[in-house]
């Protein structure tokens, strides 16, 4: 019942429903501004997923379609629909209203219902509901269609910033105000996703269409019970009310953001109802519960309800519960995370003989939780004793306890939202918790993920996935990296959208923060230094994101902190909130950081990674493998590195404008070759295929390198001045096939990343932190444990052979988030094994621990010099198939360097030790030490069920230069 309850998250029961129709049960068509092109529509959908079903245009993914079916986003779209299968049931009755609820309209358009104009929408964020209870019976002109006329948002962003009111956001060689990708210059006038319009890792097909589900719900002033009605949780609905939102946040007695929670205060419960209704009540109660704590609170008597159906009206209640009878849930890293059923009744006209023909029941999923983000500065106290630079503090609290927040950013999942398969994202989120992570971050240039599949016409479930499965989640508001116009018009949709989506989201314990965007503090900063009137851009910033949008999400939670930005320095003050900017003292660290360096000469300095107390975005592009390639690519002398249409897929760095093919892909492309080339040997054989599929693969490698070699300097830093206590790796998932930073590619198959990421965000591990300026080598055990962590750690130098040098083992004991000195040595004639050379020898470092009652291991690799200059042995490597997809791997030669195993196209899934249970691709395979590994399939996303065994591949870089 538990797992059921989850699935569904919100549970609606009604004595009397109300009538509930769903729009995409009507006849639609689809038709071009001209009418020259009129096709069967569908809802929710959007107009190039209709297109592409009537044939009219190619799968947009594939090849150059998103350059090909450019004309399709300059034109003009109109949904229709004859409403007379819902007319022709409909009795006109002055008791009866009927509301008209979209839950996303993606994004310019008009709506006139039997002729009459209901609406100008222009924000893809929001829920609209209309009463038309006028229009049912009074058609203009014969008119019986529900129209949805959609403008192209590109012209739409285009006569915006045409007005002569237009606020001018200047580009200069300084600053950059209005970052553009694709299509420029129009999506900070516009409410959608920002990522529609291009950005560097996915394609600019800027949408529209109805992408959310939209239904016609009729309430009627009679209490008895409507033998056509049918009860659903979406509009959560009664006979005669609707409630356009039901909000749940939980919080302690007291708190609110600025405000620290007192850990051992009662919890307070506040449910807030956004009601809708025909009649007006006078004494309507709430009765909440929670079955599994045997808890229930008695009907309380609530404020009046009027009648009204245009307008939302606002009532809630709280209810105290003593700290010690919930348990508290956690990130899965660090608990459980545990989930209540909250029972949540309106009656609003209760009897003395039980609940009304009227009352709603709807069952929340929901947990109990406090969470932090703490700001204010370190103590002088904490400064002398724990060794911490000067500055203030950046890291989140879970339940009272500092802890260390390891994941990635989300990205949306596809470029057309109404086709988002909820398996998918379900793996997604998955494998976030295989490889480690209890923190994702959604990205503010996307969308306000879903609840789930049915609060608000979600399609599958985001948050309430998270909450499942024990995953933090960072949330951002949609606006990203560039500054934005400050009007009331914009302003006035921006509050809809706001509450609209905070409330909504407050009951997902997995919730962590809101920040008010992504990388936009900077910009006003650079503006305000580089720019004349700078300081005008920089009060705009201030308004809009230290006043406007703090004020607008604290006023509709106490549960979660806000910040501005997603980079930012902090604050001065949390109350009255106050931003730091520029104010700061020289070496003292403030707010968070991120880094993107693409000289891959400085891949492993260290010396260039910052020193920050968060880290919440790093990254590099690679390639997707050759299994995604096929799925796009269409022509032979496609599969090349530098191929026409694989240039055309890198959007990094952007062409800034609709130039196409993107005039800047040979350096993004050249940012990927230039890695390889240095670090690894480079990709080149008698065979075409294969050297084009140790490309992508090499890629992949060279950023799972990268990326993990961060995270252990990032991870190293909690036991250091920086207490470093975050690091979010850009970025989890893919939103095409093309070059990305994702970890996981667009079908769903794990890059090696992925696979790096399971080895460094290991509760404990161990790395090398070499710094070639004084050659000195040291290596450390980290631990995020909130427990000292006793263990042994070994070091063993060996030779390409895979002859065993010398092995030394050493016991540690790792305090708090903490380090463990492992080895610390200075020149490399005395790190290296005597007689031998760097070329030739390779250190293997590897833990053991207990963790949580269990046995842990993790190993890592250091090479004195780039594998690309290596005096690498042809591993020779043998694979034999067990039973259930086994494969046990030996190295009959030398070191198969990077050992990875390629499951066939069609699978989705990801290999395990199964022995010990954690992923397991990639990695040294010594002679003598076999690897057995076992295929896990993913039975929703896969095409072929059962593989042939002889058709998973083995490389390694011995492939990059031989058959």
């Amino acid at each position: 019942m538990m797992g059921f309850a989850l699935w569904t998250t919100l549970l609606v029961s009604s004595l009397a429903a109300a009538q509930v129709f769903d729009l995409s049960e009507l006849q639609w068509t689809l038709k071009n501004q001209n009418g020259s092109i009129v096709v069967p529509g569908s809802l929710p959908s959007q107009a190039h997923l209709d297109l592409f079903k009537a044939g009219i245009i190619n799968d947009p993914l594939l090849g150059i379609n998103e350059f090909t079916e450019r004309w399709v986003i300059n034109d003009n779209w109109t949904y229709t629909a004859d409403l007379t299968p819902f007319t022709k049931n409909y009795q006109s009755d002055a008791s009866k209203r009927t509301i008209i609820v979209f839950y996303g309209i993606d994004t310019i358009g008009n709506i006139t219902f039997a002729g009459h104009p209901v609406f100008w929408v222009n924000n893809q964020f929001r829920r609209y509901t209309f009463d038309v209870s006028n229009y049912l019976n009074s058609s203009i002109g014969g008119d019986h269609n529900l129209t949805i006329a959609l403008e192209s948002a590109w012209h739409y962003g285009l006569n915006m910033t045409m007005l002569p009111d237009a606020e001018y956001f200047p580009n200069t060689p300084t600053v950059t105000t209005s970052d553009n990708f694709e299509y420029p210059d129009v999506r900070t006038w516009i409410r959608k996703i920002d990522s529609d319009f291009g950005w560097d890792w996915g394609p600019a097909f800027v949408p529209s269409g109805i992408f959310k589900p939209a239904y016609l719900v009729t309430i009627s002033e009679s209490e008895s019970q409507d033998p056509d009605a049918h009860t659903t949780s979406s509009p959560v609905s009664g006979s005669s009310i609707v409630l356009d939102e039901t909000c749940v946040d939980i919080y302690k007695r007291g708190q609110n953001p600025s405000v620290a929670p007192d850990e051992s205060a009662d919890w307070i419960v506040n449910v807030t109802f956004s009601i809708r209704s025909i009649k007006a009540y006078e004494h309507p109660t709430v009765t909440l519960s929670i079955p599994e704590l045997e808890l229930t609170w008695e009907p309380l008597t609530i404020s009046a309800i009027p009648a009204t159906v245009t307008l939302d009206i606002y009532t809630s209640v709280n209810w105290s519960i003593p700290d010690h009878i919930p348990e508290r849930w956690y990130p899965i890293d660090l608990g459980n995370p545990k989930l209540y059923n909250l029972t949540v009744t309106l009656d609003p006209s209760p009897g003395s003989d039980g609940p009304s023909v009227q009352s709603i029941t709807q069952t929340i999923t929901t947990g109990f939780r406090t969470i932090q983000l703490l700001q204010t500065p370190y103590s002088e106290e904490e400064i002398t004793s724990r060794g911490i630079t000067p500055g203030d503090q950046w890291h989140f609290v879970i339940n009272g306890k500092a802890f260390y927040s390891k994941g990635a950013n989300v990205i949306p999942f596809d470029p057309f939202y109404s086709r988002i398969k909820p398996e998918a994202v379900r793996w997604v989120l998955e494998s976030a918790v295989k490889s480690g992570q209890n923190m994702l971050r959604v990205w503010g240039g996307g969308i306000y993920q879903p609840s789930d599949a049915k609060v608000d016409g979600g399609l599958y479930s985001f948050y309430s996935l998270c909450d499942e499965l024990g995953i933090l989640v960072w949330s951002e508001l949609i606006f990203s990296d560039s500054l934005y116009p400050i009007n009331d018009y914009l302003l006035a949709s921006i509050a809809h959208e706001v509450g609209q989506n905070i409330r909504r989201i407050n009951r997902h314990p997995s919730n962590v923060q809101w920040a008010g965007g992504n990388e936009i503090e900077g910009i006003a900063m650079a503006a305000n230094a580089s720019l004349a009137n700078g300081t005008h851009y920089l009060d705009e910033f201030v308004y809009l994101f230290q006043d406007y949008l703090h004020n607008a999400v604290i006023s509709e939670t106490h549960s979660v902190p806000y910040t501005d930005c997603s980079t930012t320095r902090g604050v001065l003050s949390l109350d009255p909130y106050i931003l730091r900017l520029a104010n700061g003292t020289p070496g003292h660290i403030y707010g968070n950081t991120e880094r993107y360096n693409y000289n891959a000469s400085e891949a492993f300095d260290l010396t260039t990674y910052p020193v920050g107390r968060f880290v919440n975005e790093f990254g590099f592009h690679s390639m997707p493998s050759v299994y995604s390639w096929k799925d796009v690519l269409e022509n032979p002398e496609d599969y090349a590195f530098n191929s026409s249409v694989v240039m055309s897929r890198n959007h990094h760095p952007p062409a800034g404008n609709l130039s196409w093919p993107n005039p800047n892909a040979p350096q993004g492309q050249y940012q990927m070759s230039s890695a390889v080339e240095l670090w690894l040997p480079t990709p080149g054989t008698s065979d075409s295929n294969q050297t084009f599929a140790q490309w992508c693969w090499s890629t992949q490698l060279f950023q799972s390198m990268n990326m993990v070699a961060e995270i252990a300097w990032y991870r190293r830093g909690a036991g250091f001045g920086e207490n470093n206590l975050g690091s979010l790796v850009w970025q989890l998932n893919d939103i095409w096939q093309g070059i990305s930073w994702s970890a996981i590619e667009y079908s769903g198959r794990w890059k090696v990343l992925q696979y790096g990421l399971a080895t460094a965000y290991s509760p404990v591990i161990i790395n090398p932190f070499w710094f070639p300026g004084n050659e000195s080598l040291t290596i450390l055990a980290t631990s995020d444990r909130w427990y000292t962590v006793n263990g042994t750690a070994q070091l063993t130098w060996y030779d390409w052979c895979g002859n065993s040098i010398s092995s030394t083992t050493t016991p540690f004991s790792i305090p708090t988030l903490n380090n463990s000195l492992i080895y610390e040595g200075t020149g490399l004639d005395t790190i290296l094994p005597i007689g031998h050379d760097a070329k030739d020898v390779w250190l293997l470092m590897n833990v053991t621990a207990t963790v949580d009652n269990k046995l842990v291991t993790s190993e890592s690799y250091f090479t004195p010099v780039s594998l690309a200059y290596s005096n690498l042995v042809d591993p020779q490597i043998a694979v034999v198939a067990g039973d259930n997809y086994t494969f046990t791997l030996s190295a009959k030669g030398g070191v198969g360097v990077w050992t990875w195993l390629d499951h066939p196209s069609g699978t989705i899934g990801y290999f395990l030790d199964p022995t010990t249970g954690p992923p397991s691709n990639g990695y040294y395979l010594i002679p003598g030490i076999d690897r057995t590994v076992q295929f896990i399939s993913n039975m929703d996303l896969a095409t072929i069920q059962s593989p042939d065994p002889a058709d998973f591949v083995v490389r390694s870089l011995w492939n990059n230069t031989h058959i």
